[in-house]
């Protein structure tokens, strides 16, 4: 079938719809954008799609390239945009990429919102303000819970039902199935999970895998019961283990879960901290003799050399862990040491122009890992939820645009490697990690949220959408894959803050948003005087004193200016919604 019949701009779309009491439908996309093409081509062509069209819509297609000025008023954080316009041109709804049900469905929205609130939108006093979708489907492939329900299967079939963990002769902690075990344990009440959580974390804890005198974990151990351990520590592992005793604090109530991860916290800030630049060194050394020494002997004892490099990725891991620490422990000085490793990543393994570099050794060096891009994001957007800080997610959206310039796979995802990288021998070749996908697409989904730019959730969903067919082969290795896909269909809490970030009662209700285990939760602090753009597209106002907006799935849930009350209000709508099975 034919495309529409596009008018231009040019030929006076608003004038034509007053005159025939219609909506106007604006399409936004540059020439070259390969979405903006895919939507004309399949979308645009369905046959239900024109009829509706044609009967209650004036279509128009600008080039938006062409039309900078359309562009900046209208554009709805991506292209292709699609903004429904009064005759007088007041914004009504918009959204990106749909496919041809999804458009439907948001036609039908459109005009009942229009005829109910026609003399408030052509006032500018109510338009409908972006809200991220459940799904999007740009290549007719799915995204769904039975791909998380067959992670949930084969991590537990192959669990360890004795010892904790996964494998009959060595044991790695497996950070990411606990963390997705934990998640879904939370939403679902399923004892079975809990014991995955609680028998690992435990048995880890009590293990000769842990050393309870410097505080922290070995890497790994040789024996299936955690008694025998290799003896070096190495700083992502821990880092992940540290978030992974948080949240299990915050859900069991364990306070040897807590004792465990302040000891991680002490390992990490006291000995593999860098005073000088305030990053995390990256190793510790293989040293049995000195392990076996008990606490007073090692007062004495030449600890085991550090390896200082200081690596992009397990840095923004740390980062990531000690804000949660800093709530869930009570220790705002944490919030400090992890803002001023991320200054440093910032400061002298980033740029605009390449990117983030993989390691420091005194100067920088290897840009292009996507690992380091993948973590980066992550940190950067959890550092802006803790602090407030909304100019944190520009770097972040930064390093996601150069991934999309540089990084991507034609099939969906992206590789390893940048294409400038590219060398002889196996270098000729970029993989794609589906873990390192998932740390990015999760990354993104929430990147989107707070930046209300939906394009970077389109692309969590290509990414995601990319490995669908291959996941299976890993098992219960890519729970960080379903997590990441869990999230996406899962819809978030979040929380709202609007005020003077820097305030004590905008800090507190940041603090009572995230002591709560809510994994989906995004919080975001929209200060007037530092976020007007951000302010004007969440469609909140300011008041005389900061406060929480609560919604789930778009739908508000409550405005608090008390944290304990946002807290309490928060752990109502998450279990309320939480399907015990």
């Amino acid at each position: 079938m034919s495309e529409p019949q596009w008018l231009s701009w040019d030929q006076d779309p608003l004038e034509r719809a007053e005159r025939e009491d219609k909506i106007v439908l604006l399409f936004l996309g540059p020439a070259w954008c390969r979405y903006t093409r895919e939507m004309r081509e399949t979308t645009f062509r369905n046959p239900k799609v024109q009829a509706a069209l044609e009967r209650d819509f004036v279509p128009v297609l600008v080039d938006a390239d062409r039309r900078p000025d359309l562009d900046s008023r209208y554009n709805m954080g991506g292209w292709p945009s699609i903004a429904f316009l009064s005759p007088s041109g007041e914004l009504i709804a918009g959204e990106n990429f749909l496919g041809p049900q999804e458009l439907l469905g948001l036609f039908q929205k459109v005009r009942d919102y229009w005829r109910k609130n026609r003399e408030d939108i052509e006032g500018g006093r109510s338009p409908m303000y972006w809200k991220p979708r459940r799904q999007v489907e740009p290549h007719g492939k799915r995204l769904s819970q039975e791909l998380v329900d067959d992670v949930v299967a084969s991590m537990l079939d192959k669990f360890d039902h004795r010892h904790g963990g996964w494998g009959e002769t060595q044991k790695f902690a497996h950070c990411e199935s606990l963390d997705f075990a934990l998640v879904q344990y939370a939403k679902t009440g399923d004892a079975r999970l809990a014991e995955v959580v609680r028998l690992t974390l435990t048995r880890m804890m009590e293990g000769g895998i842990h050393d309870t005198v410097d505080g922290g974990f070995f890497r790994f151990s040789t024996t299936p019961d955690w008694r025998i351990p290799h003896f070096e520590k190495v700083l992502d592992s821990n880092a992940l283990r540290l978030a992974c005793y948080l949240e299990a604090y915050q859900v069991f109530g364990d306070e040897g879960y807590r004792a465990t991860a302040e000891g991680i916290v002490r390992w990490m800030t006291e000995v593999m901290g860098d005073a000088a630049t305030g990053g995390f060194y990256g190793s510790q050394g293989d040293d049995p003799s000195y392990y076996r020494l008990d606490k007073e002997r090692r007062r004495s004892a030449t600890p085991p050399r550090q390896d200082r490099t200081i690596y992009t990725n397990w840095n923004a891991i740390a980062v990531v862990s000690l804000l949660k620490a800093s709530v869930v422990l009570e220790q705002p000085e944490l919030q400090r040491v992890a803002m001023k490793a991320l200054g440093f990543l910032l400061r002298s393994l980033y740029s605009a122009r390449e990117g983030a570099y993989h390691y420091w050794d005194g100067t920088y060096h290897l840009p292009g890992l996507l690992s380091d891009q993948a973590y980066m994001i992550r940190a950067l957007v959890a550092a802006s939820q803790a602090t407030g800080d909304a100019d944190l997610l520009l770097p972040a959206e930064r390093l996601a645009d150069r991934l999309l310039e540089t990084h991507r796979a034609p099939g969906g995802g992206f590789f390893d490697l940048p294409e400038s990288v590219r060398s002889r021998g196996a270098l000729r070749k970029r993989n794609r990690s589906i873990l390192e996908n998932a740390v990015l697409a999760e990354a993104l989904t929430r990147l989107a949220y707070l930046s209300h730019q939906e394009k970077y959730r389109s692309v969590a969903l290509e990414t995601l959408v990319a490995f669908t067919n291959d996941y299976r082969e890993y098992g219960h290795f890519v729970a960080g894959y379903a997590r990441a896909v869990d999230l996406f269909l899962y819809e978030p809490l979040v929380v709202t803050i609007v005020g003077d970030r820097d305030s004590g009662l905008a800090q507190a209700l940041r603090r009572a948003a995230m002591r709560t285990y809510v994994p989906s939760r995004m919080v975001q602090t929209l200060d007037p005087a530092h976020d007007p753009v951000l302010l004007g597209r969440s469609g909140l106002e300011p008041s005389a004193r900061p406060r929480a907006w609560l919604s789930l799935a778009g739908e508000p849930r409550g405005v608090f200016e008390d944290p304990d009350e946002l807290a309490l209000r928060m752990e109502e709508v998450e279990r309320d919604r939480r399907k015990p099975r």
